[in-house]
């Protein structure tokens, strides 16, 4: 279920990132201009950072002790709060990179838990 959070969320936090310069006049029309805020940007990214980190860490305990999806989501965060470091024209792609490394994180922990059930013994730990 926290995987499936973190993929929407980080899937919406990337579409925020790149259709920002297009709706930003919108913006204060629609009474949301906080939204074109940076800090509202490392909100979004830290509670997709933490919910992430729940999700990777509960899905190594409970069934697969592997922790390359955790890896891949830190990189993700990484990259992804970097962006503002690059040029306007390469920020899409940092974004895009960044929200890839984060939806991959969970995609695997997904199919590592689903390929494993909750261990009694130590079967599933190798």
């Amino acid at each position: 279920m926290l995987d499936r959070i973190g993929i929407t969320a980080t899937s919406l936090c990337a579409l925020h990132c790149i259709l920002l310069p297009v709706i930003l006049p919108a913006l204060p029309l629609l009474g949301v201009s906080f939204l074109a805020d940076h800090v509202w940007e490392h909100v979004f990214l830290i509670i997709t950072a933490v919910l992430g980190s729940i999700a990777m860490l509960s899905g190594f305990k409970r069934y697969h002790r592997k922790l390359y999806p955790f890896y891949l989501l830190i990189l993700g965060v990484i990259i992804y709060w970097q962006k503002h470091d690059f040029s306007e024209a390469v920020q899409p792609f940092i974004i895009a990179l960044g929200a890839l490394l984060i939806v991959t994180a969970h995609f695997l922990n997904i199919k590592l838990c689903n390929s494993c059930k909750p261990c009694e013994t130590k079967e599933c730990h190798q």
